[in-house]
């Protein structure tokens, strides 16, 4: 039986969360304050914490720092009364997993519990060895192609998110693969034909948000609705107006249950946040499991992969897709390009050329010219050190073993070009 330990000052709001909390499922411990109730979690370990902000003499604030030394993984609810919201905003940051805002509804307890709990296991089951039913997992080694180590840790990432609910903030320049994330994570975790609806938060106007997140009292509109039993799909969150901003984040204190959310964002939203542009609690809200996508420029070995992949999903009319490849020089030129596009610029480049070709082998004299001028080719020092030798010796040719234009390339002194 899941265990959730309540830790308040006043004796009367024990008996009344043990009286709402023991029907549902779990059983209950009680502490009158920070002190004991860090001492009593050391001992017994609890799937969550329910605490109020406001004891003596160890507060809610610094029970939360307290425990998330001791246990980085512990799932911790503020309770907190209206005039203290910025404090409970502020536990969000130190690593609270919610608050509620006394007086609060029982319903709206029980949620924030269950979902806490689900947080739990899945920390739980991140730091377990044991694989994920491929059922879960669905296609997503097939969708996410790469051998790279930064590819193989996402994929990773993504296996343990399949099995859960919780927000998930997909962070990433612009065509690297968020999307298809979203669509990975929703078809593992949603069951049957739930809903996957799709918000463009920067093609949409204010009196669209408004109708379609807030709806007529704030309570939920037509895509929070649709979104029922399935995922609310946010992209490019940073695009949100900040009116817009402050009311979602009561819009999803009330629905956010309901529905898997998953925001995507080209921006870095905590530096957004911290410079006031980004409303805070939002961020805490979505930004609980992270996932960072790396750039093209940084998993280049993948790119061999990915085009075999693109190639095979394109058309052309005189060869099958399959049988056009790229030779190594051409390759190479797609490994020292710099992407600014990422995936999508890829497979746009791929598709294309397939189409359009003529031949069966592919070289690199028959890619855009944009490809093979130097002045797009990322300096020395974006890549790792150990393809430093590689990398001159591609630059070197390129410049027909002229030292001085090289190392110009390279950002080097000319004495360095091997």
């Amino acid at each position: 039986m899941p265990s959730v330990l309540i830790v308040d000052d006043l004796l009367s709001i024990h008996e009344m969360l043990d009286a709402v909390i023991q029907p549902t499922g779990f059983s209950t411990a009680f502490a009158t304050d920070g002190e004991k109730a860090l001492a009593r979690y050391k001992s017994e370990k609890f799937d969550v914490v329910l605490a109020d902000i406001d004891m003596k003499p160890v507060d809610g604030i610094t029970l939360l720092k307290q425990m998330k030394v001791y246990d980085p993984n512990c799932v911790l609810i503020i309770m907190t009364a209206y005039a203290s919201t910025e404090s409970a905003i502020q536990a969000l940051k130190y690593g609270a997993f919610d608050y509620l805002q006394k007086p609060f509804r029982v319903d709206e307890l029980i949620a924030t519990l269950k979902r806490g709990l689900e947080f739990r296991l899945f920390n739980q089951e991140r730091h377990s060895a044991a694989p994920l039913p491929a059922a879960r997992t669905g296609d997503i080694e097939n969708r996410l192609v790469g051998r790279s180590a930064k590819t193989q840790k996402l994929i990773q990432q993504v296996k343990k998110l399949a099995s859960v609910r919780t927000p998930v903030l997909l962070q990433g320049e612009n065509g690297t693969g968020k999307t298809t994330i979203a669509e990975i994570l929703h078809a593992a975790s949603a069951s049957g034909e739930s809903p996957l609806v799709r918000i463009d938060c920067s093609l949409s106007s204010e009196s669209h948000f408004r109708a379609g997140l807030l709806g007529e009292n704030g309570g939920g509109g037509t895509w929070v609705n649709q979104a029922k039993g399935g995922t609310l799909f946010l992209q490019h969150l940073q695009c949100l107006p900040m009116p817009m901003q402050k009311e979602l984040v009561s819009v999803l204190r009330n629905t956010a249950h309901g529905f898997r959310l998953i925001c995507t964002t080209s921006e870095d939203l905590e530096r957004l946040t911290d410079e006031g542009h980004f409303h805070d609690e939002l961020f805490y809200r979505v930004a609980s499991l992270p996932v960072s996508l790396p750039p093209l420029r940084d998993r280049t070995e993948d790119i061999p992969a990915l085009v075999k992949s693109f190639t095979s999903k394109a058309t052309n009319p005189l060869f099958d897709s399959n049988l056009i490849e790229l030779t190594d020089d051409a390759l190479g030129v797609l490994k020292s390009y710099h992407w600014p596009g990422n995936l999508s610029e890829l497979q746009q480049l791929i598709s294309r050329i397939v189409a359009t070709t003529e031949v069966r082998i592919i070289t690199s004299q028959q890619l855009p010219m944009r490809l093979r001028e130097m002045k797009h080719w990322p300096p020395l020092q974006e890549y790792l050190a150990g393809q430093r030798k590689q990398y001159i010796e591609m630059v070197l040719h390129a410049c027909g073993n002229d030292r001085p234009a090289a190392a110009k390339v390279l950002g080097i002194d000319p004495a360095d070009v091997a």
